[in-house]
């Protein structure tokens, strides 16, 4: 083989293999969160549930096409790497987004699970834009030839490289600061604290338990009446009533208090240890009524006779 012949091979393009490693790890990661939170519970929530399972699809079969297609595939390569990018941008704003405002009846709180995943489609992003906008592999003399005028271009003009490339480094730097800005300003466990007056409400037909503001209270069955099952991000989805026993006017059947491990009172009813759900929007609400959520059955709470 001449020196020619062999300074005209393709290149091994080593950054772009790393890339495509990286990325597709991230997105296969990002998937296997929302699996995990899908099969565990979040599957029994209306809109949100096949949303989650929408994302596990959609982040397994990007990783997978980003892996599986060669570098020198350059369009295919390009493509699943901007759709790898896109996916992941838009997962995280939809994450933010229901922390903020909620989202379709359901609002996120600020759980450390929920940061990692935000975390890393943000790092998914800026290695798969890296990926969609890298430089095509160097191609043999016969690869080189003039193609036909229809073709699809397969290289990026450096113009456009280089505008796509500050476009990819606004995004990432504008999604970094409200990331913090969101997550920042979330609710936690801590400040998501409900009041300890109790009353009746009727709810879809029942007279069920609730707190001074309407909104409705929970048991959860791993519990005892002596022991909360429900700390971390159980307690972030869904806050336990603490304070000192109080019921209003009428309220029948027996209020007491169990002592949480981080030294809080918390609310019991005939036993049950009391829970608000960060999916009530709306005082009368019951949208977390017969889940299976975060290791056990959520229920509202019926009054006694």
């Amino acid at each position: 083989m001449s020196t020619r012949e062999h300074a005209e091979r393709p290149t091994p393009g080593w950054p772009k293999v790393i890339l495509r490693v990286v990325g597709s790890g991230l997105l296969i990661a990002i998937a296997a969160i929302h699996l995990d939170l899908y099969l565990t519970g979040y599957r029994t929530i209306p809109t949100i549930g096949w949303l989650f399972l929408l994302q596990v699809i959609t982040a397994f079969g990007l990783g997978l096409a980003v892996l599986a297609i060669p570098n020198r595939f350059v369009i295919p390569s390009r493509l699943a790497a901007a759709a790898g990018a896109g996916f992941a941008l838009a997962t995280l704003g939809g994450y933010l987004l229901s922390v903020w405002i909620g989202l379709f009846g359901f609002k996120e709180v600020r759980t450390s699970a929920g940061i990692a995943a935000g975390l890393l489609e943000v790092a998914a992003f800026v290695a798969l834009a890296a990926l969609a906008l890298a430089p095509a592999p160097a191609r043999a003399a016969a690869d080189r030839e003039p193609a036909a005028p229809a073709r699809f271009p397969t290289r990026i003009p450096p113009k456009t490289a280089r505008a796509g490339g500050i476009g990819a480094v606004g995004l990432t730097a504008a999604a970094l600061v409200l990331f913090g800005l969101v997550v920042v300003g979330a609710s936690s466990p801590a400040t998501a604290a409900t009041t300890t007056s109790l009353r009746t409400a009727t709810i879809a037909g029942t007279t069920a338990l609730t707190n001074a503001k309407g909104f409705t209270l929970y048991s959860f069955a791993p519990d005892t009446p002596t022991t909360s099952k429900c700390y971390g991000t159980c307690a972030a989805y869904w806050p336990p009533v603490t304070g000192t026993a109080a019921a209003g006017a009428g309220l029948p059947g027996q209020v007491g208090t169990i002592m949480r491990t981080d030294g809080s009172e918390q609310l019991t009813y005939n036993g049950h240890p009391l829970y608000t759900y960060v999916g009530d929007s709306a005082p009368g609400q019951a949208n977390g009524n017969n889940l299976n959520l975060n290791g056990g059955l959520w229920l509202v709470v019926p009054v006694s006779q």
